[in-house]
């Protein structure tokens, strides 16, 4: 059993918040394929202390998604500290602090990838959220604004004395966004460098990919983020077969539905174009799936696919 922080992990092998992604159900999924933890979305610490109601709906959890890290962003220590307090209330496993979100609608306000510019506010950030919550509490960074704001290293350092209990580091700037390769000779530098346990994140696409990368790096775990998107046997290492496919798409697909009632039918469209990603006439499934809207519309797609593969 891996152990990071207080975290007991069956696996070095971690789920990456994915904003539109990591709900609930794929968060299910995920653990069930061996996931060590599973995070959520990201989430407002403005829209938590606010007590808004979209913004608590996306923490609920359940049981099967442990150990899970509830993410939330902001850039007001104050707040963020309250938001820390509401959320120990729900018994997460962890509580991580978004800086590394490149999306502009984030950074523009401060938030999320802005914080690298300032690892002042960095320190008294996670200064204020430890002292909020006797929960671990992580920072998930990138390694600087740009190519010539490369400050991981004052970041790691504000972190580490504002008494962080692991970091998450995607080895790309915010100004890359998702584009171009990860730095993993970065990461492995952060690893050399610091007091507390790093998992590494970036371009990590297979379970192969992830054992190199933990065996370079020496990171404590990796994080898989859009690897792992309709692709939950990312996690466990092996490639299921015609009849698992279908079984666990339509396993998600029930989950959508119960979480979200009919709508939830919309909401897995995104997650059936990537699971049928890769089989044999994968465009014309994928657009008899997306104008599917039941259901068993869906189901009956998807008997064809073996037939496809």
């Amino acid at each position: 059993m891996l152990e990071i922080g207080k975290l007991k992990l069956k696996s070095p092998l971690v789920l990456a918040p994915i904003a539109g992604y990591t709900d609930s159900p794929f968060r299910k999924l995920s653990s069930e394929f061996g996931a060590g933890f599973t995070m959520t979305e990201l989430i407002s610490s403005e829209g938590i202390v606010r007590g808004c109601e979209k913004t608590f709906s996306m923490l609920k959890f359940s049981e099967a998604e442990r150990p899970l890290g509830i993410q939330i962003f902001g850039n007001n220590p104050y707040t963020l500290a309250r938001a820390a307090e509401a959320v120990t209330g729900l018994n997460p496993d962890f509580i991580d602090v978004n800086m590394g979100c490149p999306a502009r609608k984030v950074t523009g306000s401060g938030n999320g990838a802005a914080l690298l510019k300032d690892p002042d506010l960095i320190y008294r950030i996670i200064k204020s959220v430890v002292a909020a919550t006797p929960l671990n509490v992580s920072a998930k960074i990138r390694i600087g604004w740009d190519e010539d704001s490369l400050n991981y290293l004052d970041v790691l350092k504000a972190l580490e004395e504002a008494g962080v209990s692991f970091i998450i580091v995607h080895g790309r700037t915010k100004s890359q966004q998702y584009g171009g390769n990860a730095n993993w000779d970065i990461i492995k530098e952060i690893v050399e460098k610091s007091s507390v346990p790093v998992i590494g994140n970036g371009d990590i696409n297979s379970y192969l990919a992830a054992f190199e990368r933990l065996e370079f790096s020496k990171c404590a775990a990796v994080m898989i983020g859009r690897g792992a998107i309709g692709n939950p046997w990312i996690f466990s290492g092996y490639t299921p077969s015609v009849d698992e496919l279908v079984s666990v798409i339509v396993r998600h697909l029930d989950l959508m539905i119960e979480e979200y009632g009919t709508y939830g039918i919309n909401l897995m469209r995104k997650h059936l174009v990537r699971y049928i990603h890769g089989t044999k006439n994968a465009a014309k499934i994928r657009s008899s799936l997306v104008s599917a809207v039941t259901r068993e519309e869906i189901v009956d797609i998807l008997k064809n696919i073996e037939a496809n593969v």
